[in-house]
């Protein structure tokens, strides 16, 4: 008889040991029985819980981003004014828990499935649309119509200066893409609105 209130348990398990996995391996090259031996189950249970490898893959990954919008969500609650809640929101992007090493494999693994599984997609999506949002938002009275325009570009930029950091050896690489990106920013602030 299954145990009673198991199931969020186990899953959660599994969500965990899939980033792990992924992490280790740098890639989505990890069996099923891998994760599910990380995580002290049956590859059996973990196929019941979530069906593929894909699905305990994007189940890690909406993880990985509800701990990355709440991080966001939080540095923007206590920042003041448009200018220093888009400094939070730069700040939040490049957390000390972004640049865990199992955290960084799920990214770059979800990157490359968002090219071939819609749900992936799907998800970067929302992401994306996420981070433009609350750029354009906060960005809007600082540089006018400019604004989404200078989202796109510094939600670019956070993306493409943490994936160019996270393979540096530097342990100065997180403090070094905040002052890159928060540069940029300023730039275009100075210029105001056109």
């Amino acid at each position: 008889m299954p145990k009673i209130g198991m199931e969020p348990i186990r899953k959660a398990a599994l969500v965990n040991a899939t980033i792990v996995e992924i992490g280790r391996a740098g890639n989505l090259d990890v069996t099923v029985s891998q994760i599910a031996k990380r995580a002290g189950m049956s590859s059996a249970l973990a196929h019941h819980y979530f069906g593929s490898k894909e699905d305990m893959f994007l189940a890690a990954m909406r993880h990985v981003l509800a701990i990355y919008g709440a991080e966001v969500r939080g540095a923007l609650s206590v920042a003041n004014g448009h200018k220093g809640r888009l400094q939070a929101l730069v700040q939040a992007s490049f957390s000390a828990a972004s640049f865990r090493r199992e955290v960084v494999g799920a990214w770059l693994t979800f990157y490359v499935m968002a090219q071939t599984l819609p749900e992936a997609k799907r998800l970067l999506n929302i992401y994306q649309g996420r981070i433009r949002t609350n750029l354009c938002h906060d960005l809007r009275p600082l540089v006018g119509a400019r604004a989404p325009r200078v989202a796109d570009a510094l939600a670019a930029l956070i993306d493409g200066v943490y994936l160019r950091q996270i393979v540096q050896t530097s342990p100065d690489a997180r403090k070094q893409a905040i002052s890159l990106v928060l540069s940029v920013l300023d730039n275009e602030i100075q210029q105001g609105p056109v």
